[in-house]
């Protein structure tokens, strides 16, 4: 079965198509699971959390997962929020990377997950995905 916001809609808010909040407004629950692909029709990967900026209430990042067989091995990438697209055509997220290219992304696994609010750290990972960084 597609896992994508249509199908993650427990509420019932994208059933109409015309009204309702999407796509300018997203439920982020109907978010999670949803597939990213390139503007290859390359599989990225597909999105497994929502990162917050507690101060702001922006979304920060989206964690990505990708490689791995059946979510074993899987590499997390923390993919700034302003990377990502979404494509209401195909009910899916664009993001601009080639997957060898993804291969060497900054990344981390299940169990080690870095500091994101550190300066350094998310400077290199805004850098790497070509996205502004307005650190303090």
């Amino acid at each position: 079965m597609e896992t994508n916001y249509i199908t993650r809609d427990n509420f019932g808010m994208y059933a109409n198509g015309v009204a309702g909040p999407g796509p300018a407004l997203m439920g982020a629950n109907t978010l999670l699971g949803n597939d990213v692909y390139n503007k290859d029709g390359e599989d990225l990967g597909d999105i497994k959390e929502f990162m917050l900026d507690m101060a702001s209430g922006k979304v920060a990042y989206a964690v990505l997962s990708f490689g791995g067989l059946l979510g074993l091995g899987d590499k997390l990438f923390a993919v700034p929020w302003a990377a990502l697209k979404l494509d209401t055509v195909n009910k899916r997220f664009t993001l601009n990377a080639l997957k060898t290219t993804l291969k060497d992304a900054p990344g981390f696994d299940k169990d080690h997950w870095p500091s994101m609010s550190d300066k350094t750290w998310a400077s290199g990972v805004h850098k790497f995905y070509g996205t502004p960084y307005v650190g303090e």
